[in-house]
C-alpha cells in the first residue's frame, strides 16, 4: 500500500504528471488489445468445437460499435433463412466502473407472445432456469460469469494461463453446443413453423402465388 502511494505521489508531481499520463495511456491501449485477443482466441477455439462437432452454425466476433478496433464479445448464428431463432452469445458489458462478462441465448427479434408459448421453446427455457439461467425481453436465457475482462487478475491470467482462462470462457458456452443443444434445435424448429409468423405467411404467400 505505502508503494502504490509512492508511485502515486510521485505521478503527481507536476513534473512527472506528463510521464504519468504517458504511461496510463499506453496501458489502456495494452488493455484493449490483451481484452480483443481474449475475444478473438476464444472465437478460434469454438470455431474448432462447432467444425469437430459439424454443428450448422457459424460464429463470429462482436465488435463495439462506439469503438474502433475493439471487440466485445462472441455469437453463433444458425444455418437458417427465418428472421426469428435463438442464438447462443458472450459478450462483456460495462457496469459504469468495471466490463463484466455474461453469457446465453439471445432472440435474433422479438418474439411474440405466441412463439414464447411454444412448447419447445418452454421446455428450453426451464431447463436453462434450472441451470440458474435468468430471461428478459431480448433473452431467453443470460446470466453473468464472474469474468472481468479489464481488471488486472484477468489480464495477467490471459498473459500467463491463457489456456486455463480460455477453457473456462468456452464452457460456459459448451452447455449450448452439448447438454442443452438438441433442446435448441427443436425449439428453432419450432418457431419455423409457428402458425402467424412472418416467416410462415411469406411461404403461404409464394405457394398461392405458385398456385
Amino acid at each position: 500500500m505505502k508503494e502504490e502511494q509512492a508511485v502515486l505521489d510521485f505521478f503527481t508531481q507536476p513534473e512527472n504528471l506528463p510521464l504519468g499520463l504517458s504511461v496510463a495511456e499506453k496501458i489502456d491501449a495494452i488493455r484493449v488489445q490483451l481484452n480483443n485477443r481474449f475475444w478473438l482466441d476464444l472465437l478460434q477455439r469454438t470455431n474448432e468445437s462447432i467444425a469437430h462437432k459439424s454443428l450448422p452454425w457459424h460464429s463470429d466476433a462482436t465488435e463495439d460499435r462506439n469503438a474502433d478496433d475493439c471487440v466485445v464479445g462472441i455469437h453463433f448464428t444458425p444455418e437458417t433463412d427465418h428472421q426469428l431463432y435463438l442464438r447462443p452469445m458472450m459478450e462483456q458489458q460495462y457496469l459504469g466502473n468495471t466490463w463484466q462478462i455474461y453469457f446465453g441465448l439471445m432472440w435474433s427479434k422479438s418474439p411474440t407472445p405466441e412463439q414464447l408459448a411454444i412448447s419447445a421453446v418452454q421446455e428450453l427455457k426451464q431447463l436453462l432456469q434450472n441451470h440458474g439461467f435468468k430471461d428478459n425481453d431480448s433473452f431467453l436465457a443470460w446470466q453473468w460469469t464472474k469474468l472481468y475482462p479489464r481488471r488486472s487478475d484477468f489480464l495477467l491470467r490471459m498473459t500467463n494461463q491463457p489456456e486455463e482462462l480460455l477453457g473456462e470462457a468456452k464452457e460456459k458456452l459448451e452447455i449450448f453446443l452439448t447438454e442443452v443443444y438438441a433442446k435448441l434445435e427443436r425449439a428453432n424448429d419450432a418457431l419455423k413453423t409457428q402458425p402467424g409468423s412472418l416467416d410462415n405467411t411469406l411461404t403461404q404467400m409464394r405457394q398461392e402465388l405458385i398456385d
